[in-house]
This record gives structure tokens, C-alpha cells and sequence, in this order.
């Protein structure tokens, strides 16, 4: 068992950024551009199919976010583009199921908030990067801990309406 110490902080800086660039959007452009990726639909259930939280806006600035982001920690553009849109897939994965529970936008789900958005994108980096299974999971650890502790961080300098 290998552990590739730089390919898995290269991977959290570019997930990070991924998910980092729809609430910089919200809280920059407020609802300006923002547009839900449902279109509104609601399903049988009464709840929407993922929300209006889920925009397109949000999934073209976190696949720039961490294009820029790969890019800057020497990585090739693809594995940023990759990883955002596989992390935005995790994100809206997340929230299907989210609201099939009926849990609403915002209200945290410990684990299920967190980990398709890490896992997901970080598979896709092993695809440019060594990153083995172990690997993998060392992301999606440090990624779930830091992003709670990185919520309560945001949510007491104002960049988000709540802390987890």
C-alpha cells in the first residue's frame, strides 16, 4: 500500500475548489445567472428533483474554479474539469436523495453531504493521478473533516446562511 502524499493534497486543493465556487457565486451574484438545473421540476413525492439550490451557474463556476485550480497545483486542465463536473455530479446526487427524504436545501445530512462530493470527484483525479483505493479514502476523510470545520469557519464570517 502506497500512499501518494501529493497527488491527494493535489486532488483536495482542486475538489475543494470545486466545491467552494457555487456559494462564492451565490454570495458574489446573489440570484443573478442563477438558473436551477431541474428547471423547477417537482415530483410525485412533492419534492422538488433536486432544488433550486443546484444551478447551472454554480456547475460551470466550480468546473472553472477547479480548472484553475488543477492548473495552479500542477496539474493538467482535464483533471480539474473532470473533478469539478464529478463533484457537482456528487453534489446533485446528494441532493436527489436529499430530497426524496424530504430533508430540505441547506439543512445538513452528515455524510451524505459530504462524501459524494469527494468521493466521486476523487476517482475521477485517479484517472490522471496515482491514487489508489487508500488514497481515495484519505481524501474523502480529509475533505468530510475539513469541510465541517470549514463550514462553522464560513458560516462566522457571513460566507454561509448556517454552520453544520
Amino acid at each position: 500500500m502506497s500512499v501518494h502524499s501529493l497527488a491527494i493534497v493535489q486532488s483536495l486543493v482542486v475538489i475543494s475548489a470545486a466545491n467552494s465556487a457555487p456559494p462564492l457565486c451565490k454570495r458574489l451574484l446573489g440570484t443573478r445567472l442563477a438558473r436551477a438545473i431541474d428547471g423547477g421540476l417537482t415530483l410525485r413525492d412533492g419534492y422538488p428533483l433536486l432544488g433550486n439550490s443546484k444551478t447551472w451557474r454554480g456547475l460551470i463556476a466550480a468546473i472553472v474554479l477547479s480548472t484553475c485550480a488543477s492548473v495552479l497545483v500542477g496539474l493538467q486542465w482535464q483533471t480539474g474539469a473532470l473533478a469539478g463536473a464529478f463533484a457537482m455530479l456528487g453534489d446533485c446526487l446528494s441532493s436527489l436523495i436529499k430530497r426524496r427524504l424530504g430533508v430540505g436545501p441547506g439543512d445538513m445530512c452528515l455524510g451524505l453531504d459530504q462524501i459524494p462530493e469527494s468521493l466521486l470527484p476523487a476517482v475521477a483525479c485517479g484517472l490522471y493521478l496515482p491514487l489508489g483505493s487508500f488514497d481515495v479514502a484519505a481524501i474523502v476523510l480529509l475533505f468530510f473533516v475539513g469541510q465541517l470545520l470549514l463550514s462553522r469557519l464560513s458560516f462566522g464570517i457571513g460566507l454561509r446562511d448556517r454552520p453544520y
